[in-house]
């Protein structure tokens, strides 16, 4: 969000505040998925169901440089639009890793062996419960949703300390990072070397165009479509065309004079002398940081509700309810993320602390680290998402994501119960730590 604030009677400055616009714009657009998925129940459960499946079946080709891409809308939406919601992913994860909280080895060991516990345990628990039915449906559990996630942590406030928030945070982007090598790893069949070499040539022209300084928008976007191209006619997920082009991106100053980042200045912008004004607004906002800042609440607000209202229309009935209750794939995911996410985040972060890897997010509980177990629970777009790629059988796919959409509530559920309980505790923990400091 921009705070316009006077520093000169003729110089105006927008404030830019990278984390917590963030955690704000997450938070926010958790309403609006939420609100997409409910639509998409609604609109396929209705007489004018027909309608729904006719407009996201309807399709839609493209021809560029000659070559023609043929594609229903849901799928032009699942390709194309999701390339950008995870483009700022990697910008994330970017700024995360250059000036965040993976930027520091010994306070990025704990969402990374968190992650990694709350990755494995899920899948494992699907194997057990599904994998003689559906084994390539592993991955769907293991992902987390970081806009519903931490939308459920912001509805208890100050009940959750600032540490656990972003212990979550990191957690969230790094299992993102697992997912992205998981969907390139596992889902990219019929690989032609041909078509990744150009995705290859993309790539490096994005890194000599970047060692050169060169700042076009339009030959990135040009770099980055021939990079998705080169991914899609390649038999690898074009999506990661969007993360690629995030993890590129430099981490350098941002070649402006009216921004800057008061999350880097503890004094008040207005005490700030005009005259030096341009050099901190160089030296506080990166382009990871400016990129965000643009395109965050587009994604937030605008794709991930679409990818939501494409993907969330499942067809409710007794007979079909039935057979999910009778599914193994509908239970692997369930349990896989109700108990197998909070199960391994709480062992690996035990783990993790008693080894002396790590230490627990200051000001936090036990209750408290389960309940931001329960959130890492709530994975429902990149789950949907690899549903699509996992599972090929139509109603394999409803049954999966009947039970992403049940455990995602019942885990939001999970985490609020346990947080609002730890309120007090935590504000009593801190006040003794307080006093006796």
């Amino acid at each position: 969000m921009n705070q316009n604030v006077n520093t000169h009677a003729s110089q105006r400055v927008r404030a830019l505040a990278p984390l917590r616009d963030f955690l704000r714009t997450e938070s926010a657009g958790a309403v609006l998925l939420a609100g997409g998925a409910l639509l998409a129940l609604i609109w396929a459960n209705s007489p004018w169901s027909g309608a729904y499946e006719s407009l996201w079946n309807s399709r839609i080709a493209l021809t560029v440089a000659g070559h023609s891409i043929d594609l229903d809308l849901r799928h032009w939406v699942n390709d194309g639009l999701m390339t950008i919601f995870f483009f700022v992913v990697g910008l994330e994860i970017k700024r995360e890793a250059t000036d965040g909280h993976l930027s520091e080895r010994r306070a990025a060991l704990l969402p990374v062996v968190s992650a990694f516990g709350g990755m494995l345990v899920p899948a494992l628990i699907y194997l057990a419960i599904a994998g003689s039915s559906a084994p390539r449906g592993w991955a769907i559990p293991v992902a987390t949703d970081i806009a519903l996630a931490v939308g459920a942590i912001s509805v208890m406030g100050k009940r959750v300390p600032t540490s656990l928030r972003a212990f979550l945070l990191g957690l969230a982007i790094v299992d993102d990072i697992g997912a992205i090598i998981i969907i390139a790893a596992v889902y990219s069949t019929g690989v032609s070397f041909g078509w990744l070499l150009v995705s290859i040539i993309g790539v490096s022209a994005s890194v000599v165009a970047r060692r050169l300084g060169v700042q076009s928008v339009l030959l990135y976007i040009v770099v980055g479509v021939s990079i998705w191209m080169g991914l899609y006619q390649g038999g690898v997920h074009p999506t990661l065309a969007g993360v690629m082009m995030g993890l590129l991106t430099p981490a350098v100053a941002l070649k402006q004079t009216d921004f800057v980042d008061i999350e880097e200045f503890p004094e008040s912008l207005t005490s700030v002398d005009p005259s030096s004004l341009g050099n901190k607004a160089r030296d506080s906002v990166s382009v990871v940081e400016w990129l965000q800042h643009i395109l965050h609440p587009w994604t937030s607000f605008l794709i991930v509700p679409i990818f939501a209202l494409a993907n969330s229309g499942i067809h409710l009935s007794l007979d079909g309810l039935g057979d999910a209750a009778g599914s193994a794939i509908t239970w692997g995911v369930f349990f896989g993320l109700i108990l197998g996410k909070p199960l391994g985040v709480v062992l690996a972060t035990r783990i993790a602390v008693r080894s002396g890897m790590s230490d627990r997010p200051e000001g936090s509980t036990p209750r408290q680290m389960l309940g931001v177990g329960a959130a890492a629970g709530i994975g429902f777009t990149v789950a949907m998402f690899i549903t699509e790629l996992a599972l090929t059988d139509p109603i394999q796919q409803e049954n999966a994501k009947l039970a992403i959409l049940l455990a995602s509530v019942v885990a939001a559920g999970l985490s609020m119960l346990l947080l609002k309980g730890s309120g007090s505790q935590a504000n009593t923990t801190n006040e003794k730590s307080e006093i006796g400091g």
